[in-house]
Parts: C-alpha cells; structure tokens; sequence
C-alpha cells in the first residue's frame, strides 16, 4: 500500500524529498527524537506530559488576535505550493487586510500601555 490522506504530498513539503522518500518507500519507522530531528514534530514531551503542553501551546493561540492567527493560516497553507513571488503577494494582501482591523489598532494600543490586548475579532 501507500500513504493515504495526502500522506505522500505532506510529508516531503515537512521533512525533503529525499527524507520522505525513504520513509514512504522502506515503510521505516522513527523514534520521537528523530521526528523532530528532521522536522516532523515540532516537540518532544513525555506521555504524561502531552496534554498539558499541547494546552499551552493552544492557550498562547488563543491569546493572540483571532483574525491573525486566521490570515496566518491562510497565508502559509494557500503561499506552499504556490511561487514565492505568488505566496508573497498573497501573504501581502492579507496584511494590507489585518491593517484595516481595530484588532489591529488594539494591539498597538496594548502594546504601548504594556497590557493585554482585548481582542474583538473585527
């Protein structure tokens, strides 16, 4: 069989062609450390751990601007397979967009006052 689920276009955009090449084809299996040795997982936590990490990991999201974070997403999923010139102009589009926001004002004004910012999501 083969990767399914996009299995086999993910992982060389993660970790090279040459690294997903040898994981897809040998079906070899990795330990956590070489994961995130080659950039597959992003931290490496004991069992008992996982769960209180990944919630501060979810909690400093969710702290940030929600309409940033969104255009984040956007911006780095639609600019991966795209030119980089495209993925820029893009990327572009959407800051120009976050300037219009009072998100956008918020934050400078937290800043300033060396505060936390009270997003409205507009």
């Amino acid at each position: 069989m083969m990767p399914g689920d996009g299995g086999c276009q993910r992982l060389p955009r993660v970790v090279g062609l040459g690294r997903a090449l040898e994981l897809i084809l040998t079906g070899q299996r990795i330990s956590a450390q070489e994961a995130y040795r080659i950039g597959l997982v992003n931290k490496v936590v004991p069992a008992e751990r996982l769960m209180s990490e990944a919630t501060k990991v979810a909690e400093t999201i969710c702290q940030r601007s929600q309409l940033a974070v969104q255009a984040c997403k956007e911006a780095i999923t639609r600019g991966i397979g795209t030119p980089l010139r495209e993925g820029l102009a893009y990327e572009n589009l959407l800051l120009q967009q976050l300037f219009t926001t009072e998100d956008r004002l918020e934050g400078s004004r937290a800043s300033a006052e060396k505060r936390a910012p009270l997003w409205k999501n507009r």
